[in-house]
C-alpha cells in the first residue's frame, strides 16, 4: 500500500502547492494593481518600484508572512516565476539590427560606463563595507538597466527580499536625481539632441526615467536614448552568464553533489530572452504585439516585485543603514561622469 501511495503523493505534490500559492499570489497581484495606477500616475516612480514599496509598507503594517504563513508560499514562487517570465518578455522589445543602427555611435561609451561601473562598485563596494550580493545587484543596475537587470539577476544570486528592496530603492533615488539633474546639466553643456540621448541612455537606468530625463530635451533625444537604453540592455546576457558561473563555482562540490557542467550554467529564462531578441531581430514583430509583450513583462514584473516586497523584512533595512545608499550616489556620479568624459573624447557632446 505504501508504495503505491507514494506515486500518487509525488504527482499531486505540484498541485498542492500551487493552492497553497494561491493567497499571497492573489495579495501580490493586487498590490501590483495598485502600483501600476500609481506608476501611471507618477511615470518618474514607475509601477515595478511603486510595487516593491507598497509591498514593503503593507508588510511592515500587516506582516503577511506571520500572520497567514500560507502567503509565504505564493510570494516566494510569483517572486521566482513571474520574475523570470517577465525576463523572457523583455527579448521582444530588443532588435539587433535597429540597436545597431542606433547604437554603433554608443557602444564605446556603453561599453566603457559599464567597465568603470563595474570596477567602481568592487573599489567603493570593499572600502564602504558593502554586503557582496547588494554590491552586485546595485553594481549591476546601475551598469545595466536599473530595476530590469536586477530582476535578471536575481534568480541567479538569490538574494534575501529585504536586499533586493534596498537595492531597487536605492537605483530609484538616483534615477530621480537625474531626471531632476540632467536636462539642467545637458543645457549647461550645450549638448546636442543625439549627445544629450546617448548621455541619458547611458547614465540613467529605468526605461520610465530615460524617457522623463529625455522627454524635455527633444524628440530626437528621446529616441536615442530609448533606443541606446534597449541596447544597453542586451548586456544583460553576459553578466547572468558570468555571474551563474561565479556562483556555480563557489558552490561546495562533494561526490553526491559534483560542479554542474557549463551547459546547466545557462539559466532558462535567458535562453527565453535571447530566443526572442533573435527571432524580433529576423522577423520583426509588428508594434502592437511588441507592444503587448513590452506590457506584459512590466506587468510581471511589477507582480513579482510586489511578492518580493510583501517578503521583506524593514528591520533589516534599518540595520544595513546609510551606507549603501552612499554607495549607490557614488556609482551614478562615476557612471554619469564617465558617460560625460567617453562621449566628449570619442564623438563629442554637441
Amino acid at each position: 500500500m505504501s508504495t503505491a501511495a507514494a506515486p500518487s503523493d509525488t504527482r499531486t505534490a505540484p498541485h498542492s502547492r500551487l493552492r497553497r500559492a494561491v493567497p499571497g499570489a492573489a495579495l501580490a497581484l493586487a498590490v501590483a494593481a495598485v502600483a501600476t495606477v500609481v506608476g501611471r500616475v507618477i511615470p518618474v516612480l514607475g509601477a515595478p518600484v511603486a510595487a516593491v514599496l507598497l509591498g514593503a509598507a503593507l508588510a511592515t503594517a500587516l506582516r503577511p508572512a506571520r500572520r497567514w504563513p500560507g502567503t509565504a508560499t505564493g510570494f516566494a514562487l510569483t517572486g521566482g516565476v513571474a520574475l523570470q517570465v517577465a525576463v523572457v518578455l523583455l527579448g521582444s522589445q530588443l532588435s539587433l539590427g535597429q540597436a545597431w543602427a542606433v547604437g554603433r555611435s554608443s557602444i564605446p561609451v556603453m561599453f566603457g560606463t559599464m567597465a568603470v561601473c563595474f570596477g567602481a562598485a568592487a573599489l567603493f563596494g570593499k572600502w564602504l563595507g558593502i554586503e557582496s550580493t547588494l554590491r552586485t545587484l546595485l553594481g549591476v543596475g546601475t551598469a545595466i538597466c536599473g530595476a530590469s537587470a536586477i530582476a535578471a539577476v536575481t534568480p541567479v544570486l538569490r538574494p534575501k527580499p529585504s536586499t533586493v528592496a534596498y537595492a531597487l530603492s536605492t537605483v530609484f533615488v538616483f534615477n530621480v536625481a537625474a531626471v531632476l539633474t540632467f536636462p539642467w546639466l545637458g543645457h549647461m553643456l550645450d549638448m546636442g539632441q543625439h549627445a544629450f540621448g546617448v548621455f541619458a541612455g547611458t547614465a540613467v537606468n529605468d526605461t520610465s526615467s530615460v524617457v522623463a530625463a529625455a522627454v524635455t530635451y527633444g524628440d530626437e533625444a528621446t529616441r536615442t536614448a530609448v533606443v541606446v537604453k534597449l541596447t544597453r540592455a542586451l548586456m544583460i546576457v553576459p553578466v547572468v552568464l558570468v555571474l551563474a558561473y561565479v556562483v556555480a563555482r563557489r558552490r561546495p562540490t562533494t561526490a553526491d553533489a559534483p560542479r554542474p557542467r557549463a551547459t546547466k550554467l545557462v539559466p532558462w529564462f535567458l535562453v527565453g530572452f535571447v530566443a526572442l531578441a533573435g527571432l524580433n531581430s529576423i522577423v520583426p514583430f509588428p508594434a502592437d504585439l511588441r507592444s503587448t509583450l513590452g506590457l506584459a513583462s512590466t506587468l510581471l514584473i511589477t507582480w513579482a516585485l510586489a511578492a518580493i516586497g510583501l517578503s521583506t523584512d524593514l528591520s533589516a533595512l534599518r540595520r544595513t543603514g546609510w551606507t549603501p545608499l552612499l554607495f549607490g550616489g557614488l556609482l551614478w556620479i562615476t557612471v554619469s561622469a564617465s558617460s560625460l568624459g567617453i562621449q566628449a573624447l570619442t564623438t563629442g557632446l554637441h
